[in-house]
């Protein structure tokens, strides 16, 4: 039903309402996906997520563009000037779009899913959300992560030693089994911080 744009669209705003221009230059600098989407892709992903009550759009008040704070007085003249210039956005009216209490359960029960993203392609995509999961789930989030990596790492290692295969050949193998190699210490120090919090949280539970 939902689709990995819609995904990071309501991830985004679990934290506080965007405009579309907002969610598509966020999609970029704080998740770092779909550096080309367009307004094209992002409107009618908001547009199927009203539908199902997951979404609503509100206008909001000069206010509230006021406060987007960028920590310099030249940059939020930028991010004026761009929120006026964007598509969709005049100066009286300014649509925003806010999560509903459905839009919140409905995209926790999505990022938790194993079935609703696919961990080898859009690992990074839960990674950058796994704040709104708890420990026990990112935990099992971490570990798919780690099959999956082992599994890829003996494949790599099995190629490398291709006699059919040159030099040249072989280092690429190499300099792959090296990048999985580096990608399981990360996710093994994450799963020490996340299982010490899962215990935590276990304590505090009771």
């Amino acid at each position: 039903m939902f689709d990995v744009l819609d995904i990071a669209i309501l991830g985004l705003l679990m934290d506080r309402d965007h405009h579309g221009y907002e969610i598509r230059t966020q999609l970029r600098e704080r998740l770092g996906l779909w550096a080309n989407v367009s307004f094209g892709s992002i409107y009618p992903a908001l547009a199927r997520l009203a539908r199902y009550g997951l979404v609503e759009a509100v206008v909001a008040s000069d206010a509230r563009i006021g406060s987007l704070s960028t920590g310099s007085l030249s940059g939020e003249r930028a991010s004026l000037r761009s929120l006026r210039s964007a598509p969709g956005i005049g100066r009286r009216g300014r649509k925003v779009y806010r999560i509903t209490a459905k839009g919140r359960e409905e995209f926790v029960t999505l990022l938790s899913d194993p079935a609703t993203l696919d961990d080898s392609k859009n690992f990074s995509l839960r990674m950058a959300l796994a704040k709104y999961l708890t420990p026990s789930l990112r935990v099992g989030l971490l570990e798919r992560r780690r099959s999956d990596l082992v599994a890829r790492l003996a494949e790599v290692r099995v190629s490398a030693h291709n006699e059919q295969l040159d030099s040249y050949a072989r280092s690429v193998m190499e300099h792959a089994a090296r990048g999985v190699e580096l990608d399981l210490a990360w996710i093994d120090n994450l799963l020490s911080t996340e299982r010490s919090n899962q215990q935590s949280f276990a304590r505090e539970a009771k």
